[in-house]
Parts: C-alpha cells; sequence; structure tokens
C-alpha cells in the first residue's frame, strides 16, 4: 500500500466522525422540531437522539460513501429518513415544513462552527496539516448536507418542503416517489445535474474561503 492510500485511509478514518456526528445532528434536528410540534412518532422508535448508529442507513451511509472513496471523490453520503406523522402536528403543512428545513439549517450551523474552529486554530498555528485537512472536510460535508437534503428529489426535505408549500394531489403523488428514493437518488447522482449540483456546493465554499 503506497504512501497516498496510507494517508487517505488516515482522513477516512478521522473523518469518520464528523461524518457520523453531521448525520446525527441532521436527524436529531428534524426529531427534535417533530417531537415539539406534537409528533412523538420518531421519539417512540427511538429516533430523538444523537447516536449516529440509529439513523445509519445501510446504502446512503456505508455503501455511497465507500464508494465515492474508493473511487478517489468526495466522501457523499445520507441517513435514514427520521420517521413524521404531520397529522400530528397542530399545523400541519406550517409545522411538517419546519421540520424538514430544521436538518438542513443544522448541517449549516455545523458548517459554521467548524469554520469558526478552522479560523481560530489557523490564526493560532497550533494544528498540524492533517487535523486543518480533516477540519475544512467537515465544513465541506456539511455544506454538502445541507444542499443536498434541501434538493427537491422525494424523500429528501426539498420535497417535503415542496409539498408544504404547494399541498395539491399532484406534490402529494411526487412525495410518493420517496419509496423509490434510493433508485431516484442514484440516477440524479450520475446525471449531468449533478454537475450543477456541485456548482452550487462550490460556490457556497468559494464564499466560505473569504474569511
Amino acid at each position: 500500500m503506497d504512501i497516498n492510500v496510507n494517508e487517505k485511509l488516515i482522513k477516512l478514518i478521522l473523518f469518520l466522525p464528523v461524518f457520523l456526528i453531521s448525520l446525527a445532528v441532521h436527524e436529531f434536528a428534524h426529531a427534535w422540531f417533530a417531537n415539539r410540534f406534537g409528533d412523538t412518532t420518531a421519539k417512540d422508535k427511538g429516533r430523538l437522539t444523537l447516536n449516529p448508529i440509529k439513523h445509519l442507513d445501510l446504502f446512503g451511509s456505508v455503501i455511497i460513501p465507500l464508494m465515492t472513496f474508493f473511487s478517489g471523490g468526495f466522501i457523499i453520503g445520507w441517513a435514514k429518513p427520521v420517521p413524521v406523522n404531520m397529522r400530528n402536528f397542530r399545523n400541519p403543512f406550517r409545522d411538517d415544513a419546519i421540520v424538514s428545513i430544521a436538518g438542513p439549517m443544522s448541517n449549516i450551523l455545523l458548517s459554521i462552527l467548524f469554520m469558526v474552529v478552522f479560523i481560530l486554530l489557523r490564526e493560532i498555528n497550533i494544528a498540524g496539516n492533517l487535523i486543518m485537512d480533516i477540519i475544512w472536510l467537515a465544513v465541506v460535508f456539511n455544506v454538502f448536507l445541507c444542499l443536498f437534503n434541501l434538493l427537491p428529489i422525494p424523500p429528501l426535505d426539498g420535497s417535503h418542503i415542496v409539498f408544504d408549500l404547494f399541498p395539491n394531489k399532484y406534490t402529494a403523488k411526487y412525495l410518493n416517489l420517496g419509496l423509490y428514493g434510493t433508485v431516484l437518488l442514484v440516477l440524479f447522482i450520475f446525471s449531468p445535474l449533478w454537475d450543477l449540483f456541485w456548482y452550487l456546493v462550490r460556490s457556497v465554499i468559494n464564499f466560505y474561503r473569504m474569511f
């Protein structure tokens, strides 16, 4: 095994806690707001927790991340969606929209937190390049998670937000395509739209680089 492969494996091992925490915080934010608005479904199923194991999805949290890692690309992934029953909300469409956007917003807050840590360590110059790389990856990954989940593709959060803003039989049918979510996401990842999505991610990251 050459040095580059060893370095990549070390980065993967060091990045793994960031990966798991970022996914867990995202799903916990959904569950916390849902519970606050009167829907205990996620809590009853043990999803109102920061324990990453409870939120892992075999395909999105294991297979896809490993595939992207070994292919030499940026590690991408997602967690198992938190179950939400919007009929339990006092104001179903408003509350569901807030619950849906809570996950992506939690990742933006995490990206800002990691960026603050990155800037502080850079200014006092006490961390090595490897640690700085991991923290920067944490910034990028959380920006990715936010924007990825805002995509209007079932079962991602963006599709729920579209339904909450425009509730009708057509958006309801579209939301039900979430049953085929894994297939839809794979098709999207291997479509030309994936490059357009990453252009948006890079644009946000370039804004972070200004600090």
